[in-house]
């Protein structure tokens, strides 16, 4: 059999380009150095700037893979996004704020090569999951100067919106036992302090404590059988933006537990690309 076809281009191509190094940072003690690599999917389309969106990978803050979603995320690529991958160092390694100093370190790499990937730099959003996904509501909400180091710093790191999945956004509400549990936690070493014990540094370090006004548009994903992050976290950081006047969405998915397989589903991504599309394309 032989076939011809007329193909009408409505669409640029994608590319994928894992492994760029976008910040060098100390490791082993300070006496050497480490570089801080992300993976980027762009449309080779220089005729205009496309929106970005930035994820951050979970893991605990003690491990992270910033190649696990590609698969998902080019999906939100071909929706008309250029989306960037980034890596952070984790608590076996450095303490708070070192790993959102190093997500803001990579939200400027991209402006600062904008052009190089046809990225609009005013249209940016960012997205994570569980760890990853307090540090895309960390990197909203914290406008401090201070968390801002390193390379790029002509560039903001400020952001246009965030969705956030099952975001651990009040660590003071996490109960335990005994302050020897509470030490040995997932965000004791984050703070690098026992949280029970230092609460006021404790407080410091939760995203509802940085909500505004002025916050960004959120979208916060939560399953409402979550034995990790209770959804009752998700619920706080909605409840916060929602007082301060913020445009903000809880998605609650029934019967989803932690990093379930629910989360991967065509109408969760659907309305992941539909609130991008609103809030950067508009």
């Amino acid at each position: 059999m032989r076939k011809k076809i007329k193909v009408k281009v409505e669409n640029p191509q994608y590319s994928v380009i894992t492994g760029i190094t976008f910040a060098q940072v100390d490791n082993w003690f300070g006496h050497t150095r480490k570089d801080l690599k992300m993976d980027i999917i762009y449309p080779e389309d220089n005729t205009k700037a496309y929106p970005c969106i930035v994820w951050v990978c979970g893991g605990a803050w003690r491990t992270m893979d910033r190649s696990a979603h590609l698969a998902y995320l080019s999906i939100l690529a071909m929706e008309g996004f250029v989306v960037a991958s980034v890596e952070y160092r984790t608590t076996n390694e450095v303490c708070y704020p070192l790993p959102l100093l190093d997500v803001k370190g990579g939200i400027r790499y991209l402006k600062a090569h904008a052009e190089r990937y046809n990225i609009d730099k005013n249209r940016m959003g960012i997205m994570g999951e569980s760890a990853g996904g307090y540090l895309a509501a960390m990197a909203a909400l914290v406008h401090d100067p201070s968390y801002d180091a390193g390379a790029f710093l002509d560039e903001t790191s400020s952001l246009k919106a965030a969705v956030t999945w099952y975001p651990p956004a009040d660590v003071t509400k996490i109960k335990y036992p005994t302050e020897e549990m509470a030490a040995v936690s997932m965000e004791s070493l984050l703070l690098g302090k026992n949280t029970m014990t230092n609460r006021e540094e404790a407080e410091k370090i939760c995203p509802v404590y940085y909500v505004t006004k002025d916050a960004p548009p959120f979208l916060i994903i939560h399953g409402d059988n979550d034995h990790t992050v209770p959804f009752s976290q998700g619920e706080s950081l909605y409840k916060k933006l929602e007082d301060a006047g913020c445009d903000v969405t809880l998605l609650e998915i029934e019967d989803a537990d932690h990093a379930d397989i629910r989360f991967f589903q065509k109408e969760v991504w659907q309305s992941i690309t539909l609130f991008f599309k609103e809030k950067l394309v508009g």
